[in-house]
């Protein structure tokens, strides 16, 4: 079978290096296409001969590129190469260890949920309101090359924290100053998010914060919700990446849409009961 692997060096950190990666992956068979700059991933996985589609990056490049293997209908490898990694931590597996993630290349297969908004894939979450903000002011301070980006932002953004936005969510109005839309439930935490315990349970949910200093958070389940706004178009955060989209805003979820290739279990461990947290037998 052949493999393909892409390899965004500017996600990662410098243990693997980028090229430490893509020795690991060669000499296991995997060709490997390290990106520089002016390339176009998703032409790059568009384009590619393989049986099976790997990225090495942060979740902004593996959605791209997973949007690619399900329009092609082939199996998608995540290799956890960024920030934060959250769609590889919700998969179980270790963050911190990449090369060892190519063993998914030899693994099983199984398959996982995936939101959409309009055409746009989503593996995590999509933010509106004042992540949404942070997100599109650190990447313009990014492409500034200025220091220090995600500083700048977030003090520009603390001083709007009382600031709410009127959303009309399936015909509901509702204040709120954040308004997130995720693939799967998660474990919430004051006003951070967790993992997802499950991985294919076929719903959306949407949370919305109330209060500052003692958070509480509104959630429902659903397969579809559109949400209105005053303004033609919105800006987003989709997997951490900025994003403006036309409203309304339609959001659906896609049930085991994604064919995902995983490490195969400790031998002992059964993955037959469905994805529950356990890719990797973290449970």
């Amino acid at each position: 079978m052949d493999r393909f692997l892409i390899v965004n060096p500017r996600s990662g950190s410098d243990s693997p290096s980028a090229d430490e990666l893509r020795e690991a992956a060669e000499s296991r068979g995997i060709r490997v296409h390290l990106l520089v700059e002016g390339d176009d991933l998703e032409a790059i996985a568009r384009d590619a001969e393989t049986d099976a589609l790997g990225m090495a990056g942060g979740d902004g490049s593996l959605t791209a590129v997973a949007d690619v293997a399900i329009d092609r209908n082939l199996p998608f490898v995540c290799i956890p190469y960024g920030t934060r990694n959250h769609f590889a931590r919700d998969i179980g597996l270790d963050r911190d260890d990449p090369i060892g993630a190519l063993d998914a290349f030899d693994g099983v297969e199984r398959r996982v949920d995936v939101g959409r908004v309009g055409e746009h894939l989503f593996l995590n979450n999509v933010s509106l309101g004042l992540y949404a903000r942070l997100v599109h002011r650190r990447e313009h301070h990014r492409r500034r090359r200025e220091l220090l980006a995600r500083l700048r932002a977030l003090l520009l953004v603390a001083r709007e924290h009382h600031r709410k936005e009127r959303f009309i969510i399936d015909g509901e109005v509702v204040g709120a100053r954040l308004v997130l839309v995720a693939c799967n439930a998660y474990d919430l935490n004051l006003l951070s998010i967790g993992e997802r315990q499950r991985m294919d349970g076929g719903r959306l949910h949407l949370y919305v914060p109330h209060g500052f200093r003692r958070i509480t958070w509104e959630e429902r389940s659903c397969a579809k919700l559109t949400i209105e706004h005053g303004r033609s178009s919105l800006r987003a955060a989709i997997d951490g990446e900025p994003e403006r989209l036309d409203t309304p805003l339609e959001f659906r979820v896609e049930p085991l849409g994604l064919r995902l290739l995983v490490p195969r279990p400790p031998e002992g461990e059964n993955l037959d009961e469905g994805l529950e947290g356990q890719l990797s037998g973290r449970r």
